[in-house]
């Protein structure tokens, strides 16, 4: 996909293919989406059946909102975020039969859940008394694909969310599920002909983007889960263009055990998400610290006005009492005081000790506070809202290069498995006319970012953050590593650093590193040209 020379002649058919209609009354994310569905829509009836069946289906996902996959370990909190993350208390997160499946979360006119069996057949259960999916579903778990949940809520509307069990797992049922939505497992059915359908048949498959959950310790099978990320089965790889991670139970970190903290439980969570960033970059975008159990209570309605009058009458006690409750779990929920044991339980099982402490600290501080704003300081304190805003700004505000770029990949995975080399060829063809213009050449920069994060292409450290800048920043000035400088002195730098990549692509570059300097080289030429537009 890296090729910068457009091919010597291109037929009519092609160019029609790429600029083709009959998808203007799909909806797209974006303008690159669009590019690469006129594509598909062009090839179809120039392709095999089996092939043109596979643009059907990367056409169905471009038009589909962003799927993002919630993956980690095992008791990491995964499904408490997912909860968070729609608002709603649905995914349970109890040890039960659901949180052995693939949960899919997207938006739908109607609240349902519906059971997909492998066999393509669907059954419809009721959500339980809670207004949740049940923990069990009373149907044998070998028989089930995945479980689809539609929501009316806003927040699905352009984002899918997949819950996933959980890695390193007893159940290996369960971690399989996990993997293979993940792309780091091929089993014996993924051999033969099966290889020439990458585009998946199973609607669980095919994951745009991952949020990956870690608690204090990184392990090898997390970072070896997001190397082996592919999104939309075509070998996309988790880079910082469509992974982030969290740090999720950050109120367990012992602040003390954190050097530079300064016994201050929030700083040494950054602390500790900053060095977990170091070690799963590049194929995060960043690591950041989140409180799962206390995001959920608060943005799910799970915290209520008898919450918070507990709270005062837990403040109203002597200081001693307090803090003797304080130190524990145990002594929380068993000490002798005027607040009922009961009571206590519900708010540890909501809040934990940590969201209590701060609850206490803020009526300390507001006596008259109402239940409402200490509601907003609990979520505050929960860390959910740097989550979402990375969300917005790594994921939704990169939804159609995200989805165009997974999309290109199937399209030309199916080519690659076609055994008409006729076919394979005008499929290049295509790419290669849709690459050629200068709008979709920010797909060929998410690629050459992909390679470079992923280490597929090795380059040395100062210009691969140079390529994962250039690549993932939105802004002109982040691109060029020169915020909030004037547009003369970035039409400058973007001319200079334009013209160093094309000397290096040609001097010094290994192939491979030429190829990802070509590509480099014509993102700051078109940054170039359009300061200068901009200031004409």
């Amino acid at each position: 996909m890296l090729r910068t020379r457009r091919p010597a002649r291109v037929s009519p058919l092609i160019e029609r293919a790429v600029v083709g209609t009959g998808t203007e009354h799909q909806h797209w994310p974006g303008p690159l989406s669009s590019a690469v569905a006129a594509l598909c829509t062009g090839l179809q009836p120039q392709v095999s059946e089996r092939t043109a069946e596979g643009f059907r289906e990367v056409l169905r996902r471009l038009s589909a909102p962003l799927q993002v996959a919630v993956a980690g370990r095992i008791k990491s909190g995964k499904s408490t975020l997912v909860n968070a993350l729609i608002g709603r208390r649905v995914a349970p997160t109890d040890v039960g039969e659901c949180t052995r499946l693939v949960t899919r979360f997207q938006y739908g006119t109607v609240d349902r859940v519906e059971v997909v069996f492998h066999d393509g057949g669907k059954q419809a259960i009721p959500f339980d008394a809670d207004g949740g999916i049940p923990a069990d579903l009373g149907i044998d778990l070998e028989k089930i694909s995945h479980l689809e949940a539609y929501l009316t809520n806003a927040v699905l509307r352009d984002l899918t969310v997949i819950d996933t069990p959980g890695l390193g797992s007893l159940d290996a049922a369960s971690v399989a599920r996990t993997e293979e939505l993940l792309g780091t497992r091929r089993g014996d059915d993924d051999a033969g002909d099966d290889d020439l359908d990458p585009v998946s048949r199973n609607a669980v498959a095919g994951a745009e983007a991952v949020l990956y959950v870690v608690t204090q310790a990184v392990r090898a099978d997390d970072q070896q889960a997001l190397a082996s990320f592919t999104a939309a089965t075509a070998s996309r790889e988790a880079g910082p263009v469509n992974a982030i991670a969290v740090l999720n139970k950050a109120d367990t970190i012992e602040p003390d055990s954190v050097s530079e903290s300064g016994g201050d439980v929030w700083t040494a969570a950054k602390l500790i998400a900053d060095k977990q960033a170091h070690l799963l970059k590049p194929r995060v975008a960043d690591v950041l610290p989140v409180i799962g159990l206390l995001a959920e209570t608060t943005e799910t309605g799970g915290f209520t006005s008898a919450d918070a009058d507990a709270l005062r009458q837990l403040a109203a006690l002597d200081e001693v009492t307090r803090e003797t409750l304080l130190m524990s779990a145990d002594l929380f929920t068993s000490w002798d005081c005027d607040v009922p044991a009961g009571v206590r339980s519900r708010l540890l099982e909501r809040m934990d000790l940590y969201g209590i402490r701060h609850a206490l600290a803020a009526i300390g501080a507001e006596p008259e506070i109402t239940a409402g704003d200490l509601r907003r300081r609990l979520l505050d304190s929960s860390g959910l809202a740097g989550v979402m805003s990375r969300l917005d700004s790594v994921f939704r505000a990169r939804a159609d290069g995200i989805k165009a770029a997974a999309a290109l990949a199937s399209v030309t995975a199916l080519a690659h498995a076609s055994g008409d080399q006729g076919e394979r060829q005008r499929v290049h063809d295509g790419i290669e006319v849709l690459l050629a213009k200068p709008e979709a050449h920010q797909l060929r920069l998410l690629e050459a970012l992909t390679l470079v994060a992923s280490g597929a292409v090795e380059m040395p450290e100062d210009l691969a953050e140079e390529v994962m800048r250039v690549g993932s920043a939105s802004d002109v000035g982040e691109q060029l590593g020169l915020p909030g400088r004037g547009r003369q002195e970035l039409t400058d730098y973007a001319l200079e650093r334009a013209g160093w990549w094309r000397s290096f692509s040609s001097f010094g570059a290994t192939p491979a590193q030429s190829r990802i300097a070509h590509v480099v080289h014509r993102a700051y030429f078109l940054i170039w040209q359009q300061l200068r537009a901009q200031g004409a």
